[in-house]
């Protein structure tokens, strides 16, 4: 009897262009597992809205498998433990794996690999991470480069089909019940909101991308714009692996438009990100630029008027518009548009003053397609930390960015209480004399905020 052979599932939910599963296919009897470890991530354990897809994700992956004669078998603890003990259990002697970047997946798969016959393939990303590398062979560390040397080495991998058979062991091992793992909020349960506004699971991406292809060529003219939202909304597909983007890429790239090749960046951006995070494991913790751990954040934990402005900014109730249609966007539906996340990152890091770890931490609890690569990158960038950013002095206006991107639609579908404003009331009502009384005044003046960021960047840069 051929030996089992295990699949291990992280972020690779899917049946089809999942290279672990197919090779494992083609060795023996296929045992899919997945292990929902909390401890490995410690800080970065998914948050509220990543359980909740994850759920779905899962229990759209069991449905696939089980119509194949097959089963995903959960475990809940230290995914190496779980795994070896599954292979004990089994007779199994060798896992295959999507090779994953996360530090602590990182540390797993070299653990793992003491103790079973690990198989790590390439099915992530458009490219293995440290595969695009400078002419000395060094890794990138500035995007615009890593974008260029990148589209040089196109096409990616090509597109795997689903097997074309899934053998079933002799014996299955024991699983646990997903119900059980309480990832789906009861009491009070906030995910109504992140229901309406997502289907979730490998067809419903393939669905997506579909829908997608037909509006791909307006990125470019649309993305910018919360209020049209010309987005793919593919980014927790993407995360949990319900989609690979080599699928997206070849499905797409018979396109010719300035929307697809700006789309095609977005791409890139993600592997950019997985290879920063190889490079700096703890970027999601440390400044890059050393010189800004000396910068006089105002903090929540110690400062009680920064603890009340860091709610504010959560809830939605800065006193600006644009800010707070994000931010109420984020908590209704576990996703924001690309451009006000820059603004809101901005808002939280410039005119509150507040360490954009903070704002790292929120958006890791509150987005369904929280990524640890993408998150910490994305928010090093806006605090000018990173090692490819934006610089600290250079601070959104978020008034002007609201009204410059036509974002008052945007504002009447999440802010209710400013619905009834036309343009350009709507941008700025306290400042026309029409705010409404359910609706705070700004918590602090943009000028008033630009002054106090720019005063700590300089004090920062005098020592």
């Amino acid at each position: 009897m051929t030996r089992p052979q295990i699949v291990w599932l992280r972020r690779d939910l899917r049946m089809a262009d999942n290279p672990a599963l197919y090779a494992a296919a083609n060795y023996g009897p296929v045992i899919a597992v997945y292990v929902l470890d909390d401890d490995a991530p410690k800080h970065h354990a998914y948050g509220g809205a990543s359980r909740w897809w994850l759920h779905h994700s899962l229990e759209s992956l069991s449905k696939s498998l089980g119509q194949r004669n097959a089963r995903l078998i959960l475990r809940r603890g230290d995914a190496v433990e779980e795994l070896t003990k599954i292979a004990e259990e089994t007779g199994a002697k060798t896992v295959h794996a999507n090779r994953h970047y996360e530090p602590w997946w990182r540390k797993a798969q070299s653990k793992l690999a003491d103790a079973l016959d690990l198989q790590l393939y390439d099915g992530n990303y458009l490219f293995p991470a440290g595969h695009i590398t400078t002419g000395s062979g060094s890794q990138y560390k500035i995007y615009t480069p890593f974008y260029k040397a990148m589209r040089q080495e196109f096409p990616p991998r090509d597109v795997m089909p689903e097997p074309e058979t899934l053998s079933s062991p002799d014996t299955w091992p024991a699983s646990d019940n997903l119900s059980d793992w309480n990832l789906v909020p009861t009491k009070p349960d906030w995910s109504g909101g992140i229901a309406d506004f997502w289907d979730v699971g490998e067809e419903a991406a393939h669905t997506r991308l579909s829908e997608w292809e037909d509006d791909v060529g307006d990125y470019e003219a649309k993305r910018n714009l919360p209020s049209v939202d010309g987005s793919s909304r593919l980014s927790p597909h993407l995360h949990f692996g319900e989609i690979s983007p080599a699928q997206i890429w070849h499905a797409l790239k018979h396109k010719r438009s300035d929307g697809w090749q700006s789309y095609e960046s977005e791409l890139v951006w993600r592997d950019y990100a997985a290879n920063v995070i190889c490079q700096f494991p703890a970027y999601a913790r440390e400044n890059y630029r050393e010189d800004y751990d000396a910068l006089q954040w105002r903090d929540p934990d110690t400062d009680d008027a920064a603890g009340r402005d860091l709610k504010k900014w959560q809830q939605g109730r800065t006193g600006y518009p644009i800010v707070d249609a994000g931010m109420r966007q984020l908590w209704k539906t576990g996703w924001m548009h690309n451009r006000v996340r820059m603004i809101t990152a901005s808002f939280l890091i410039k005119h509150l003053l507040i360490d954009w770890r903070q704002g790292e931490k929120w958006f890791w609890d509150c987005l369904c397609d929280a990524d640890y690569g993408s998150n910490a990158v994305n928010w090093q960038w806006n605090a000018g930390t990173g090692v490819d950013s934006n610089m600290f002095v250079r601070i959104m206006a978020p008034l002007t960015q609201s009204e410059k991107f036509d974002s008052a639609a945007y504002i009447r579908e999440y802010v209710p209480e400013l619905a009834d404003l036309d343009e350009p009331y709507i941008h700025d009502p306290e400042e026309h004399g029409c705010l409404p009384k359910a609706y705070p005044a700004k918590m602090i003046a943009h000028k008033a905020g630009r002054e106090r960021a720019m005063s700590a960047y300089k004090a920062m840069k005098a020592g």
